[in-house]
């Protein structure tokens, strides 16, 4: 683990403990073991440690996710709603890969008040847009839906998971569920139920 993986997932740490807002650069320092002048000729700001967390935490998150939601080519022999399906279990992957859910965790409850929470949740959020925005056109092309509205049905089906996601770490907080995923799934019921609906409503019977 290299000096700036370390001080990652030891800010990581005391923001879970603490909120982000909580958390300063001496505490860091003192986390990792250096002291806070070391600290700097890593990181410029806490703000630039949460941008470089949310970026290596994904990354990580990614490389350990099963599947390949991307890769279209490789679905287009199912059903709209199995390919559906399988990216969203792809991408829940993802969001609910223990660090990563640490960090939205965080995000989630400090987002109305600090602006860098904020971004990274619209950046996350115009991530889920563009995806799927790129495999409903690949959808479409393939006969597997319709062709009306696309942007729209992408737009839609984009901002209804982030909404059950927000839904699903409420959750989490309240100590209403102890997982983000139910019964041996990275996917909420709800958000299961969601995607099927959903792929019968814009033509997914193919």
């Amino acid at each position: 683990m290299t000096r700036k993986e370390e001080i990652i997932h030891a800010t990581l740490e005391l923001a879970a403990e603490n909120g982000m807002k909580g958390v300063s650069m001496s505490q860091i320092a003192d986390k990792v073991g250096i002291k806070a002048p070391s600290l700097y000729n890593h990181f410029r700001s806490k703000d630039e440690i949460i941008r470089e967390m949310y970026r290596f935490l994904r990354e990580q998150a990614l490389a350990g996710s099963k599947g390949d939601a991307a890769d279209y080519s490789k679905l287009m022999d199912r059903s709209a709603e199995e390919i559906l399906l399988s990216s969203i279990s792809a991408y829940m992957g993802i969001v609910s890969d223990r660090n990563m859910l640490r960090f939205f965790k965080v995000l989630y409850s400090e987002r109305s008040t600090d602006p860098i929470a904020a971004s990274i949740i619209v950046e996350e959020t115009e991530r889920m847009i563009q995806s799927s925005k790129n495999l409903f056109y690949a959808l479409a092309v393939h006969g597997k839906i319709n062709d009306q509205n696309i942007d729209v049905a992408a737009m839609t089906f984009s901002l209804t998971i982030h909404s059950l996601i927000d839904y699903r770490m409420d959750m989490l907080t309240a100590g209403i569920a102890d997982e983000f995923g139910e019964e041996d799934s990275p996917v909420p019921k709800n958000i299961l139920d969601f995607v099927r609906w959903f792929s019968y409503q814009i033509g997914g019977n193919q």
